[in-house]
Order: structure tokens, then C-alpha cells, then sequence
């Protein structure tokens, strides 16, 4: 069985990730990410440990129709490039009206490319908060234990 897609369902996740994000563009979408700590993974209700996705495709968008071919083509890039994502961090990503039309490889291209910025952004905002916890007790360990 393949990676099973995890999506963001509950209206509190897609809010914590718009409060705690910027916007951030490409070109035919724009996209919001957070990270999840160890604290949310173990809470959460379906035990998603890797990264959660959400989509927003509001009126302005078109009729139900054009909405929901909308999702289904952008669900089936982000189910294809989903393994670009290795971190737990929670994706909100809003298409352009566009996206009805693109080809699909180039969906799925862009898809992909917003993934790897999303995977190396939150790399290194992780490396950032683990970093002045996990360098600064060590030293203070060595020294108490010089002294022994």
C-alpha cells in the first residue's frame, strides 16, 4: 500500500496554520506552512505523523463544478509529490482559478517545487529551534563533569 495522504479537516488546524505563517507565493498558487510539534503529532485525533495537507478553493473560484475539478486535480499533485515532505508540518495551499486549465505536469511540477521550498524551509526553522536547546546543556554536562 502506498503513503496513505493525510489532510488537514478540522477548521483549528487550517487557522493555526494561517496564524502562525505568512503567505508565501508561486505562481500559480499561494501556500501557508507551519510546523508541528511532538506535542500536536501525539494529540492528533488520526496519529499523522508526517506532513498534512489542506486545500481552500473558495466561490470565487467558479461553480461547484470548476471548485471540485479544482481539488481533484490539485489533491492527485499533492498525492504524487507528497513524498517531498519528510518533516510533520501542515500545508494550506489556495489555487489560482488557473489551475483548471494548466496541463497537469505543470501542476504537478509546481506542486512538487512548493514542496521542496516548504521541506527546506521548515528543515531549517527545526535546526533553529533544536539548536540553542541541544547545543547549550552539553557544555554545561562537560564542565560539571571535568569538576568530578
Amino acid at each position: 500500500m502506498g503513503p496513505l495522504i493525510f489532510r488537514l479537516r478540522k477548521h483549528a488546524d487550517y487557522q493555526r496554520v494561517y496564524k502562525a505563517s505568512r503567505k508565501q507565493f508561486s505562481k500559480q498558487m499561494s501556500y501557508f506552512f507551519v510546523l508541528r510539534s511532538p506535542l500536536e503529532i501525539e494529540s492528533d485525533a488520526d496519529g499523522a505523523e508526517g506532513a498534512r495537507v489542506g486545500l481552500t478553493v473558495g466561490k470565487v473560484m467558479g461553480k461547484a463544478v470548476d471548485r471540485n475539478r479544482i481539488k481533484r486535480r490539485m489533491r492527485e499533485a499533492v498525492r504524487k509529490n507528497l513524498g517531498a515532505l519528510t518533516t510533520p508540518v501542515d500545508v494550506v495551499l489556495h489555487p489560482r482559478r488557473s489551475v483548471i486549465d494548466l496541463e497537469f505536469a505543470v501542476l504537478e511540477r509546481e506542486v512538487g517545487t512548493v514542496f521542496k521550498t516548504i521541506q527546506k524551509l521548515a528543515a531549517r526553522m527545526r535546526r533553529e529551534d533544536e539548536t540553542p536547546n541541544g547545543s547549550d546543556p552539553k557544555p554545561d554536562l562537560a564542565s560539571s563533569d571535568a569538576g568530578k
